[in-house]
């Protein structure tokens, strides 16, 4: 599993956190800030994902 996978799930739970932080306390620049990590995090777990499916592909050649 590659390591962008890894920080990218920590991200997406983190943003998902702040965001319920910002909606709870009705802070909309925090739950501003939680769906953008959020994103980043999915983001970065595609691209760890991909990393993975090349590094998959030349292993079997």
């Amino acid at each position: 599993m590659d390591k962008d996978r890894i920080a990218g799930s920590i991200k997406q739970v983190a943003g998902t956190v702040k965001q319920a932080i910002g909606k709870l306390t009705g802070d909309q620049k925090t739950e501003a800030e939680g769906k953008a990590q959020k994103a980043e995090g999915k983001i970065q777990n595609a691209v760890g994902g991909i990393k993975d499916t090349v590094r998959d592909i030349l292993q079997k050649e």
